[in-house]
């Protein structure tokens, strides 16, 4: 089979490394060229020394349109309000593309631009934008040039969430997720709260109440919810979770844990077949129900772990949601997208499983 030309823009943080990493060793992909504005000029394994023998390129300054001169699809990893020109750049050169960043995730440009506090430049390429979330989008992800790839907290909170959602056993006021990620999820920039005397035997809640993911979340949910034969309601058209992250000691991974209100009382057994049943044939979605999820079974895999308890007396579900930041939470998932829309199986190159310990 012919291998499909691949650049990566933003290689030289932690979710462009290992989209580095996955894509070398993938089958169908040749990696072509990987941008850095840090790094221009210095070979990748000069910057990490893991990819050594793996990866032979040297990092080059972004310039989309050599990017779309030089690859049939583009990775971008920039940060977040970076990638607005350089996407509509490569989308308007004809390559398909899948954004890590959270430009191209919200369908209203006024809610990007209260959340991120810059206006959306390209407007106009939301509509056709998918959200980058294969089991809820697959179809759409599938048929598109532009994929908006989900981050970690979102990815986790959506997956936990949207069997709940989608057959509306919950009430929607009083959704509350409690979400700890590993200090990787902050990025490759140095700052104060990620040095390690700072960060070592430490936790701590940030951005309460006004995480940028948070209108994500909800989208996606609503999203669900306007689904239903009767619903009627606008997506997001009313604050739906609560949502506070928290930084915990860790390299990596996520741990999630959602509380929702059932409308009806529901047996464990039922709702645990309503996951099961959600979720069948899903190949990156387990269904936990011996094994409590933990960041630590799937570090490095593109696995989300999932488990489903009751709380009888309060007629709560509570979820517990793990996955790798970096991978399922970022690359990973960024492959599993591209694979769609390149029509390969969508688990090539992402079958290893997790690191342990």
């Amino acid at each position: 089979m012919k291998k499909t030309r691949v650049a990566i823009a933003g290689a030289s943080g932690y979710a462009g490394a290992e989209l580095v990493r996955l894509a070398a060793l993938h089958p169908y992909f040749e990696l072509y060229a990987v941008t850095s504005e840090k790094s221009a000029g210095t070979p990748v394994a000069s910057v990490f020394p893991s990819l050594a023998g793996l990866v032979s390129l040297s990092f080059q300054a972004l310039s989309p349109e050599a990017l779309a001169e030089q690859a049939d699809a583009v990775f971008l990893a920039l940060p977040h309000t970076k990638s607005l020109t350089p996407v509509a750049a490569c989308i308007q050169a004809g390559k398909l593309v899948v954004d890590l960043s959270a430009d191209y995730r919200l369908k209203d440009p006024a809610v990007y631009e209260q959340w991120y506090r810059t206006p959306h430049t390209h407007p106009g390429l939301l509509k056709d934008a998918v959200y980058g979330l294969p089991e809820v989008h697959r179809t759409a992800i599938a048929k598109a040039k532009l994929v908006a790839s989900p981050g970690c907290y979102p990815t986790a909170a959506v997956l936990q969430l949207a069997p709940l959602f989608a057959q509306d056993l919950v009430q929607l006021q009083g959704v509350v997720i409690d979400a700890k990620s590993g200090v990787s999820g902050a990025g490759r920039s140095p700052a104060l709260p990620y040095h390690f005397p700072e960060a070592h035997e430490s936790i701590e809640a940030y951005k309460v109440g006004q995480h940028r993911h948070t209108p994500e979340i909800e989208q996606e949910l609503s999203a669900l919810q306007r689904c239903l034969p009767q619903s009627t309601k606008p997506v997001a058209a009313q604050p739906i979770v609560t949502f506070t992250p928290h930084l915990v000691p860790m390299n990596r991974g996520i741990l999630s844990t959602a509380y929702c209100r059932l409308k009806s009382p529901m047996a464990l057994p039922d709702l645990r077949d309503l996951y099961r049943d959600f979720y069948k044939g899903e190949r990156f979605v387990r269904v936990q129900e011996d094994i409590m999820p933990n960041p630590r079974y799937i570090k490095g895999s593109n696995y989300c772990d999932i488990g489903v308890y009751l709380d009888a007396r309060s007629g709560s579900v509570i979820t517990v949601a793990a996955l790798d930041n970096l991978v399922k939470g970022a690359a990973g998932q960024a492959i599993q997208a591209m694979n769609l829309m390149l029509g390969f199986p969508e688990e090539t190159g992402l079958t290893a499983p997790a690191a342990y310990p």
